[in-house]
């Protein structure tokens, strides 16, 4: 018979997070400094109103977004501030490993901010696989592999195939779901095919998921055009109407196929809070090779369609057939359009290309690309699972999954003798 009391993580939890948090401060002391060039600064004013909007949505955004489980708001919330500020600072530093080594300090600037809260954010998505069902210090673990093997395939795409920057960056949504879905695998609980007691949601959950998406939208291009170079002037500008357009049809569309899909022909809030982004996930990924307006907007079309498709039905057979138990569907939400946005990607540069060879070239590689992200993800996901899923780290018991009375204090619940 299972206890009536998720086991306590004080000896574990509070330790692990102050030595933790001790080293980030001993590595920024004695490792670190502030970017102080000419043009940095120049630039500071302009640049640090993007960074607020990504700010918003990884803090605000997500956040308010998993909120949706009826008794899992407080930890939905909470668990993904601390997840985005460890994984934050331990993106910086990783980051910074290739300015240490040639210039002995990580130089931190507003633009390396941004980059390690893109980090951040993939780890966010990852780990909406697995909410619900696993405790704050295996959260906590799961942000430092996962930023560790983003920051590692990040470095492999730029190295040894030279793709650019932004280009690398913007994989963060197929990453981020494969290696979620490898975790959600690994740490598989029997009895997932029925659903968990507590996994579900109502009104007032959703109002405030809703808010979450809300966050994102608004936000999302931002998000999508912060690393866009400046020069020429409408290339960044050229990246916010192609997000804010994909993003437009995209909720529409995600609108018009809940109906469909209903057998009452109603409204889905589900569906809707998961595909009305797709169109920004999508377009982000092929943001370098979109210069239409059409071509956005066909790209939040198709994305949508296939977001709210796999969402209807892939989660379910993911979980039956595969043992792929994945709570916020960040295959559907995350993996599927960052996935249509690399094939648009392909497809457009070939067709612009006239020459056979360049074409065949270039397509072997593209493809190179997601299969180094791909096996990077998988790979991450599944030593990270082994690691997480040891009963040293206190995983919570079948019946305190989706619980935030596992982890809170309710004075109000308690019983007085």
């Amino acid at each position: 018979m299972a206890p009536q009391y998720a086991p306590s993580l004080r000896s574990r939890l509070a330790p692990f997070l102050i030595f933790l948090q001790i080293g980030f401060i001993v590595i920024f002391a004695f490792y670190t400094e502030v970017d102080n060039r000419k043009e940095d600064v120049e630039n500071f004013s302009h640049f640090y109103s993007e960074f607020q909007d990504v700010n918003v949505m990884v803090i605000l955004g997500f956040g308010f977004l998993c909120t949706f489980l009826v008794r899992y708001g407080f930890s939905a919330s909470a668990f993904n501030l601390l997840v985005a500020v460890i994984a934050t600072q331990w993106a910086m530093i990783l980051n910074g490993i290739e300015s240490w080594y040639y210039r002995g300090k990580i130089r931190l600037s507003l633009k390396s901010l941004v980059v390690a809260e893109m980090c951040a954010a993939s780890a966010l998505v990852s780990i909406g696989a697995v909410l619900g069902k696993t405790n704050p210090i295996q959260l906590v673990l799961i942000s430092l592999l996962e930023v560790s093997g983003f920051v590692l395939n990040r470095w492999v795409l730029w190295t040894l195939l030279k793709v650019r920057p932004l280009n690398s960056i913007m994989m963060l949504h197929i990453f981020g779901a494969f290696f979620g879905l490898m975790l959600t695998w690994t740490l598989f609980r029997k009895g997932s095919e029925q659903h968990f007691e507590k996994e579900k949601f109502d009104r007032k959950t959703g109002l405030f998921s809703t808010l979450g998406t809300l966050f994102l939208y608004m936000f999302w291009p931002s998000f999508n055009s912060i690393l866009v170079e400046n020069n020429p002037a409408e290339r960044k500008l050229r990246a916010v109407c192609s997000t804010y357009l994909a993003l437009a049809v995209s909720a529409v569309t995600a609108a018009a196929l809940s109906v469909l899909s209903s057998p009452k022909g109603r409204l889905n809030l589900i569906h809707l809070q998961s595909c009305i982004l797709a169109g920004g996930i999508a377009v982000g990924v092929s943001m370098s090779v979109v210069h239409q307006p059409w071509e956005a907007m066909t790209i939040g079309f198709t994305a949508a369609i296939v977001s709210t498709i796999g969402f209807r039905y892939l989660k379910s057979h993911m979980l039956l057939a595969f043992q792929c138990h994945d709570t916020c569907a960040v295959l559907s939400i995350h993996g599927l359009p960052g996935l249509l946005g690399w094939l648009v990607h392909l497809l457009i540069q070939i067709i612009d290309c006239d020459d056979y060879t360049m074409a065949t070239r270039f397509a072997v590689f593209h493809i190179s690309i997601l299969l180094f992200t791909i096996a990077i993800s998988l790979s991450m996901g599944i030593i990270t699972g082994l690691i997480i899923m040891w009963n040293f780290w206190r995983p919570p018991q079948d019946k305190k999954c989706f619980d935030d009375q596992a982890f809170w204090e309710f004075p109000h619940l308690l019983v007085h003798k």
